[in-house]
């Protein structure tokens, strides 16, 4: 039988550790990688058995690398902390872990629930998302975020779902966006994209279009209509901030 590490990277996630840490009881070891937790986050995963190690905060992928790679196990799954894995999911881990694995990575479809309303369309399902791979053949990649995970050799889905657990406010989105459009900035700077004044009046309203007409965001009811309009001040946001970014450096 295959054995498996857990991995879940946590700062201050005492409202939804526990969900995270109890869909994981197929893993043979649960790792949370804690940077500095003040709410209680690894007093409740070390009393659901989970193994704690405290690690500075390095950034997304660096910081999941350093989770598998305090693993004991070589196949990790990881799971952030506002996800849990679906009953179907488990017990497709579980299946798996008694054949011999034929893939370098498995992935799940994710599903999110955004404002209290798990969402199907706008682009946000399904989510393919690779979490179940061999530390041998793979490791996280990204910079400064849209960190993924990427194997040597074939990729394979398993049955179930990843949930996540998005917003459940408007004020936690944009203070999601103000933290993410940070990170996304620096990217573009890193990569010497400068974004022009058209690209930055063009593209949001065309990002609304794409996301609540062309993915059927209009599907999702009023929270379909929230992530569009989200989705295109998370562009006109980031867009702003690499010009600003930009032309200070020029000044």
């Amino acid at each position: 039988m295959t054995t498996i590490s857990a991995t879940i990277i946590a700062l201050n996630e005492a409202g939804s550790i526990a969900r995270t840490i109890r869909s994981l009881a197929v893993a043979d070891e649960v790792l949370v990688v804690d940077s500095g937790s003040t709410d209680g986050t690894p007093e409740i995963a070390r009393s659901l058995g989970a193994r704690v190690v405290a690690h500075a905060w390095p950034g997304f992928s660096a910081q999941k690398n350093f989770a598998s790679g305090e693993a004991k196990h070589d196949w990790i799954l990881s799971l952030d902390a506002d996800e849990e894995l679906n009953e179907d999911a488990q017990a497709a881990v579980r299946n798996w872990k008694a054949a011999e694995p034929k893939a370098a990575g498995y992935r799940f479809r994710r599903r999110a629930r955004y404002l209290g309303r798990w969402i199907l369309h706008s682009g946000w399902y399904p989510d393919f998302k690779l979490r179940l791979f061999d530390r041998r053949r793979g490791a996280w990649q990204g910079a400064h975020l849209h960190e993924s995970a990427v194997v040597q050799g074939p990729v394979e889905t398993l049955a179930g779902e990843i949930l996540h657990y998005t917003c459940d406010s408007i004020e936690d989105h944009e203070k999601r966006i103000e933290y993410y459009t940070d990170l996304a900035a620096q990217e573009m700077i890193e990569r010497g994209e400068r974004p022009g004044p058209a690209r930055r009046l063009l593209v949001p309203p065309w990002v609304f279009i794409e996301t609540y007409f062309l993915r059927l965001g209009v599907l999702d009811g009023p929270q379909g209509f929230a992530i569009a309009r989200m989705a295109a001040r998370y562009v006109r946001c980031k867009y702003a901030k690499a010009a600003a970014a930009e032309g200070g450096r020029a000044a």
